[in-house]
């Protein structure tokens, strides 16, 4: 009898163990798919935007947040397929990925495109020129102008300042076109904090991707500096919020959500610490705690406003 007691509850607890098991391969499964079709992403541009509207404190308008969730799904799945070289020292799991699904890709960007477009223009025609601006942005950061001056794709750190100024473009003047009356001081603090934001958020991925550029060949901040010092100005960069949120509390703004810029500071000093670390192994937890930073910020808005 206690034979049997003993085999049935091996049993169930190898049939538990198999299940645990099952549940974490779906799970890193559905993850690897989220980020891999830059779904993730877009979904915390929705996050990015709705936060952008309650600073400006305004009512988040749906097609606004649905035409940047589409725009940002276009774009980055375009430099997703542009980038497979580098991708497949940095992240091979990805690049497996969008191999065997690469067409099917290429048409769902056109797509979003001309959704995100369509949704704008639908909300107001100011929308269009914001939501393309990264797009332009991008075709002038990889063409060559003249044959005399170099691309901006080989200027160091001009990639960061493309990326962080089209993040910055799209946050903050997507919901200030909204506003009844535009305080260009407002509009501007706004904008700082979502450019600053983005710079480093890009800093950090080149820190993930530093092995890839460097057999790539491509000159990133921390290729030519190293991971130290790219530590360092992420957290210059980071501290210049400090004073920025002294400015605009007495300034009159974002009193309502001080609590949460703060954490969102504070959350920015931890992630850069974290990830420059010498010799640690950045794997998905980079997009999901930097991309997804605007989770928490989210839910503290909710919960604590």
């Amino acid at each position: 009898m206690l034979e049997e007691l003993f085999q049935g509850a091996a049993y169930y607890i190898s049939a538990i163990v198999k299940y645990q098991k099952w549940l974490i391969y779906k799970y890193n499964e559905l993850i690897t798919f989220l980020l891999s079709t830059s779904i993730f992403l877009s979904i915390n541009s929705i996050l990015e935007v709705y936060f952008s509207f309650l600073l400006f404190n305004t009512t988040p308008i749906l097609n606004i947040l649905l035409s940047f969730f589409f725009v940002t799904f276009s774009i980055y799945s375009l430099n997703k397929l542009t980038d497979l070289k580098e991708d497949s020292v940095n992240v091979p799991e990805r690049v497996k990925f969008i191999k065997e699904k690469e067409h099917i890709i290429a048409c769902f960007l056109l797509f979003s495109l001309m959704i995100s477009v369509l949704l704008g223009f639908l909300q107001d025609i100011l929308c269009v020129p914001i939501l393309l601006f990264p797009l332009f942005t991008g075709i002038i950061y990889s063409v060559r102008v003249s044959s005399n001056l170099p691309r901006l794709k080989d200027v160091l750190g001009m990639k960061n300042l493309i990326i962080a100024l089209s993040w910055g473009v799209c946050s903050t003047f997507l919901p200030a076109i909204c506003l009844p009356e535009k305080y260009l001081i407002l509009i501007a603090l706004a904008f700082y904090f979502f450019f600053t934001k983005s710079v480093i958020n890009s800093l950090l991925f080149d820190v993930r991707d530093i092995e890839g550029d460097r057999i790539s060949g491509v000159r990133t901040i921390p290729v030519v500096f190293g991971r130290r010092k790219t530590k360092n100005l992420l957290l210059v960069l980071n501290s210049t919020l400090i004073p920025w949120l002294a400015i605009s509390y007495l300034s009159g703004f974002f009193h309502q959500y001080l609590f949460v810029l703060i954490f969102s500071i504070a959350y920015g000093y931890w992630y850069i610490i974290h990830f420059c670390k010498e010799g640690l192994k950045i794997g998905k937890s980079l997009d999901l705690l930097v991309d997804g930073e605007w989770i928490p910020v989210v839910i503290l808005c909710l919960v604590f406003t």
